[in-house]
């Protein structure tokens, strides 16, 4: 990225710059004129292909076109000493690719061998190939990604356990995930390691041996096992099993400490209490309990009351078409989170189903674009095609080593992942609250359009649709009347 540009100065630099006519210092005189230092820095980063054929760094300009050394007569060095390439050099004159690759060979060498295994020179070379290396140089300068690289270089093989005792935190996932994508280890699903992991841990806060011994059957046959049916564990699926390990745990605790009593004598009246001297996540005791029952460990009649449901706001109809208008026609907004707002206040969809979207879904002809979200295409005329157009030709965070052939259409910051949902959502928070733009889409499509036609295109259940509907005053039952007439 280029500096931000300082104030000119005509008093100090009275001469202006031959290119952009401003007055700052100037640092070189080409065939054109005198050359300021940010027009220069400019110079060395313009590359194509000049009018001659050549290929490389366009430094130079004729007829206010681009043109290289040759074609122009402009004295620059942007010749690199290590693979004599054209481009702007960095250190020793070297490039910032040749730099990048010199300093990771450096970081993953094992320090006794002074050899790189065969699985970190993939990585080597992933970095070196990246279309933006300036972008990894940046990355790899930093201590903590040199402490982590340089403790990996250590293992004669990778594995993930290897990893898992590297110091946890955003390095070490990234750099897993980077691992993951160029085939160096194999692929796993992170939300159910990281929720094993974190279950291990949140068991320790029990008072008592008995009820952690309870909580930890809890977990491993119905939270683990319901995740692991998953595939994969979502990211709504991930957070209630930590909030309902959470919650059990506090309940846990709670009976033993101020109750002083087990499980296995727990009564109707407990958990009313429990739950009228809390907050309502209190209810997300509903699945423990629920499997307390079919285990046999307490009484088949005990209930946890639930709050009422369809409650949320919706979004209303005239703000759902200013958001509409705006994310068709906006273009200040990014095409992602045009794109992301469009299936979300047009077609009610989930974040989580949104931030999922892949390219094998969408289809881009001339003429049309068509999006598939359940199985059926769905038509996006214009102007709605026009963000899903934008962002397929923009390559939208694909010049680093992170995705070097992703699927994914919204594209996350960790290798080989698509966009977390709450990222997703605080993307769209200026423009729209997801949630309730969804339920408003779907207040308003259950209305104009039948349930059953509704659950073939967007993805939902016929039950789910028949709930909104009833909100709306709008029945399967009605529209099945209707065909039968």
């Amino acid at each position: 990225m280029a500096r931000p540009r300082k104030s000119e100065d005509p008093q100090r630099w009275p001469i202006g710059c031959a290119r952009c006519k401003g007055h700052y210092e100037l640092v070189a005189s080409w065939p054109d004129g005198s050359i300021c230092g940010y027009c220069y820095q400019a110079a060395k980063r313009t590359t194509g292909i000049c009018a001659c054929g050549h290929q490389g760094v366009l430094p130079g300009l004729i007829d206010d076109r681009p043109a290289c050394r040759r074609c122009s007569g402009v004295k620059l060095n942007v010749d690199c000493v290590a693979c004599g390439a054209e481009a702007e050099l960095y250190s020793g004159g070297r490039c910032q690719r040749c730099v990048l690759s010199v300093t990771a060979q450096r970081l993953l060498t094992h320090p006794d061998t002074g050899l790189i295994t065969a699985q970190l020179q993939v990585i080597v070379d992933a970095l070196t190939a990246m279309h933006r290396p300036n972008s990894g140089r940046v990355w790899i300068r930093q201590p903590h990604v040199q402490s982590v690289l340089r403790e990996l270089a250590r293992h004669p093989t990778l594995t993930h356990e290897v990893v898992d005792r590297l110091p946890a935190g955003r390095t070490t996932d990234y750099i897993r995930s980077l691992l993951v994508e160029h085939g160096v280890l194999p692929s796993r699903d992170e939300k159910l390691a990281r929720f094993q992991s974190w279950s291990v841990t949140a068991r320790q806060r029990i008072t008592t041996d008995e009820h952690r011994k309870v909580l930890a059957r809890f977990i491993r046959w119905n939270l683990e096992k319901r995740l692991r049916s998953m595939s994969p564990v979502t990211d709504s699926a991930f957070r209630r099993a930590k909030q309902t390990v959470t919650v059990t745990i506090d309940f846990c605790n709670w009976l033993a400490d101020e109750h002083n009593t087990t499980i296995e004598h727990v009564t109707q009246a407990h958990i009313d209490l429990w739950q009228s001297t809390g907050p309502s996540t209190r209810e997300h005791i509903l699945r423990f309990i629920r499997w307390a029952i079919q285990a046999k460990l307490i009484a088949s009649d005990l209930e946890v009351a639930l709050h009422r449901r369809g409650i949320a706001p919706r979004m209303p109809v005239a703000q759902q078409n200013a958001v509409i208008e705006q994310v068709a026609h906006q273009q200040t907004l990014h095409p992602r989170d045009r794109l992301a707002a469009l299936l979300i206040i047009v077609f009610a969809q989930r974040a989580e189903d949104v931030a999922a979207l892949t390219w094998d879904q969408i289809t881009i002809t001339a003429d049309m674009v068509t999006i598939d979200l359940a199985g059926l295409p769905i038509d996006l005329p214009p102007p709605l095609d026009e963000p899903v157009r934008t962002l397929a030709a923009s390559n939208y965070n694909g010049q680093t080593a992170a995705h070097p052939n992703s699927r994914w259409v919204f594209r996350g910051y960790r290798p080989g992942m698509h966009i977390a949902p709450n990222h997703l959502r605080e993307h769209l928070r200026p423009v729209l609250a997801a949630l309730e733009a969804r339920l408003g889409a779907l207040n308003e499509l259950t209305q104009t359009t039948p349930i059953a036609i509704l659950a073939e295109t967007l993805g939902y259940s016929p039950r789910t649709l028949e709930a909104h509907a009833r909100t709306s005053a709008s029945t399967y039952t009605r529209y099945v009347a209707t065909r039968l007439e």
